[in-house]
């Protein structure tokens, strides 16, 4: 890693080698360990910029601001993006429908396919039971 290569790293991503690319970490480590007269005034310039972003606050706009902004808009002729997409929401409506019914018509046939495929299984239950209590199959079967 050239000194060029190692002071561009520090000024784009600031000291903290953990925001470096991570292909150039290892080697921007070792130039850092190698050559310390370039890379500590670096480090220190921008660990002092780091500390100075960290420190900031983000200002939030007023709300007289944003009256301002929607009322300059509205001069402007512009319009709000919802107007424009309510074939959007119509669209979502329908498919959540469709997902609903599609759904319950499922639960619907899965019990009804539970009652078909398990009448085999309940006729011999009872032929099971019937042969338990000793009576004779002539006379359950008629």
């Amino acid at each position: 890693m050239t000194s060029e290569r190692f002071l561009a790293l520090v000024a784009a991503y600031g000291a903290d080698a953990r925001r470096w690319p991570e292909p150039e970490r290892a080697a921007a480590r070792a130039f850092a360990a190698a050559d310390p007269a370039v890379a500590g005034p670096a480090l220190a310039e921008a660990d002092a910029a780091d500390a100075l972003l960290h420190a900031s606050r983000v200002a939030h706009p007023s709300m007289a601001l944003r009256d301002r902004v929607i009322a300059s808009a509205a001069e402007a002729g512009l319009k709000a993006r919802r107007e424009g997409r309510r074939w959007l929401d119509r669209l979502a409506l329908a498919l959540g429908a469709g997902w609903a019914a599609a759904a319950c018509a499922g639960i619907v046939a899965g019990v009804m396919m539970t009652t078909y495929l398990t009448a085999d299984a309940q006729a011999e239950a009872v032929l099971y039971q019937a042969s338990l209590l000793g009576v004779d199959d002539a006379e359950v079967l008629g």
